[in-house]
């Protein structure tokens, strides 16, 4: 049978609530055995875990053994019960409530039908199952349109398989307030994946630069194709090449490019240093 409640350490935290929160909700009760209203609200909390039967995972850390993690996180009174979505702590309540106001609490955080299939379609994707996370993503979208994450994940699956016709328009209709750095970063690698598509192959323009270096529209076209098959040193060092060579609108195309590539890369901190200052140098 399934556990709904585990105890957790400042060596397990990270794992058993930092990561298991971007799978489901996790409710981290905060504790101490001298505590009389902790020992009222646990089996509470135990109660409804199991009853809600993995709708959220309990998780119970002893502030006396593990003080560090709970100064971590602005624990000033105890019981504490905060709620992680994502990472990241999204609601919190103090005090042995009872079981009434708990359930009014469960309601706030637990995610409706459409982000509910969501989260599955990120498990799905966890284990590599591709074709039911894009099931339960449509099917998430198909009973809430305006669930913006639900949108971006199901890009990030099409885009993942280079279908960029089909991740476009849903990239599109993300509101422009809501668009962040991972949307922003699908509508580069769409734009680069449609322009990739409609270019020859690798191979052809490799033997196109060879023959002929100077032939910058066959650099720029070569680096695009690297960007689409995601080779991203590779156009940066023909991008960089260009700005070497042209000193006017193949230059600043490149430039823009590159900037354009930095945002793609930006998970390589090292990568994107070393051409950033590569491209400063050959701009001044």
């Amino acid at each position: 049978m399934a556990k709904h409640s585990i105890e957790t350490t400042a060596g397990t935290f990270a794992r058993d609530v930092i990561e298991a929160s971007r799978q489901a909700p996790v409710l981290v009760d905060f504790w101490a055995p001298w505590c009389g209203p902790c020992r009222a609200l646990t089996p509470v909390l135990e109660k409804l875990a199991a009853e809600f039967a993995g709708r959220f995972m309990l998780v119970k850390l002893n502030t006396d053994e593990h003080p560090e993690i709970a100064a971590q996180y602005g624990v000033r009174g105890i019981p504490n019960v905060k709620a992680f979505v994502d990472g990241a702590p999204v609601n919190e309540f103090v005090g042995a409530l009872p079981e009434g106001a708990v359930r009014q609490f469960l309601a706030q955080v637990l995610p409706g039908p459409s982000e509910t299939l969501r989260l599955q379609a990120r498990r799905a994707l966890a284990r590599g199952d591709f074709e039911a996370a894009e099931s339960a993503l449509r099917e998430a979208l198909a009973l809430d349109e305006r669930n913006e994450a639900a949108t971006v994940d199901l890009a990030e699956l099409l885009v993942a398989r280079q279908d960029f016709a089909g991740a476009e328009p849903l990239i599109e209709a993300i509101p422009e307030p809501l668009r962040d750095e991972r949307v922003q970063q699908l509508a580069a690698k769409i734009a680069f994946g449609k322009k990739g598509q409609t270019l020859p192959g690798a191979a052809e323009l490799e033997s196109r630069v060879a023959a002929k270096p100077a032939d910058l529209d066959a650099r720029l076209a070569l680096a695009e194709r690297r960007v689409a098959e995601g080779s991203y040193a590779a156009a940066l060092d023909e991008l960089l090449e260009v700005v070497r060579r042209d000193r006017a609108e193949k230059r600043e195309a490149a430039r823009a490019a590159m900037v354009k590539v930095f945002s793609l890369a930006a998970d390589r901190g090292d990568l994107v240093a070393d051409y950033r200052r590569r491209l400063a140098a050959e701009l001044n």
